[in-house]
């Protein structure tokens, strides 16, 4: 846990397409605002609020705060725009599951409180550094909270990939797709694909293929510092997503490497986080 600091500047991203998130975005304005606090918002998401609209790329530069209003997904790209800046992220949940978020839009108010007062703390979670060697637009570095997903772009046909582990060759994949996670990532996609559950607390990469047509079908669980490399190994490309967003194709002979990011994403809470307990909530497991 990190220590929280003084509020003078935050930033605010809503679900572009929930008439909710936009109205809780407006209150927050309102009483950040009340309180002294300067608010911006990025203006691919400031519809109704133009007046506090950033241009993307000026938005985490000297944020002390992010708040995310909308469900997973916008918290995944609120965690993408200030990650480089180290600006701690508080997830609001105005979706169906939630499970990144801290807060039930009911209790913003004595959110907000406990925020201008300090009272809150900031935990650290593992991101995934992805690298594309490419020369699609694709190409280039990319971090993801949850998982990077190589996975065929066409239905009817198989994603061919050759996996390399620290530099040695593993084995080849065929299958719809091959996920990388982190522990953040293993509740989401790669846990529908049958993975393991992995706590916050564990820095590790897991590799997960989507109904393989392989007799080797299991989940590997490997060091974050360790290197995967995956290459298009045949002429069917791929569709790389990162964290829910297309980042395109990749052509036979393209390289995605996957090692644990440089630093952790930063994640605002209001106590200890019992991650197992969260997981029975959100998954509604039963006492007994």
């Amino acid at each position: 846990m990190s220590p929280p600091r003084a509020l003078k500047t935050v930033g605010l991203v809503p679900h572009r397409d929930r008439v909710y998130a936009r109205d809780l975005a407006a209150h927050v304005l309102g009483w950040f605002e009340d309180h002294g606090v300067a608010v911006r918002i990025p203006e691919s998401d400031a519809a109704g609020l133009e007046r506090v609209a950033v241009p993307v790329e000026d938005f985490a530069a000297g944020l002390d705060l992010a708040v995310s209003l909308g469900g997973d997904g916008t918290m995944l790209r609120t965690v993408d725009l200030v990650y480089d800046a180290g600006v701690p992220v508080l997830g609001v949940n105005v979706g169906q599951l939630g499970y990144l978020a801290e807060v039930e839009p009911v209790d913003i108010d004595a959110a907000l409180a406990r925020l201008l007062a300090g009272d809150y703390a900031v935990a650290d979670r593992m991101m995934l550094q992805v690298t594309i060697e490419s020369q699609g637009p694709a190409a280039g570095r990319w971090w993801a909270l949850n998982e990077a997903v190589l996975e065929k772009p066409h239905p009817g046909r198989l994603a061919r990939l050759d996996v390399t582990i620290n530099g040695s060759f593993f084995t080849s994949y065929a299958a719809d797709g091959v996920i990388v996670a982190t522990p953040t990532g293993s509740t989401a996609y790669s846990f529908s694909a049958r993975g393991p559950i992995v706590s916050p607390r564990v820095r590790c990469l897991l590799l997960t293929p989507v109904s393989p047509h392989m007799l080797f079908d299991r989940s590997l669980v490997l060091d974050a510092e360790e290197e995967l490399a995956l290459v298009v190994s045949d002429d069917r490309p791929v569709l790389l997503t990162i964290d829910g967003r297309e980042r395109g194709v990749l052509e036979p002979g393209d390289v995605v490497r996957c090692t644990g990011g440089p630093g952790p994403a930063r994640v605002v809470t209001f106590g200890p986080r019992d991650f197992h307990q969260i997981l029975k909530a959100k998954f509604g497991l039963p006492d007994r």
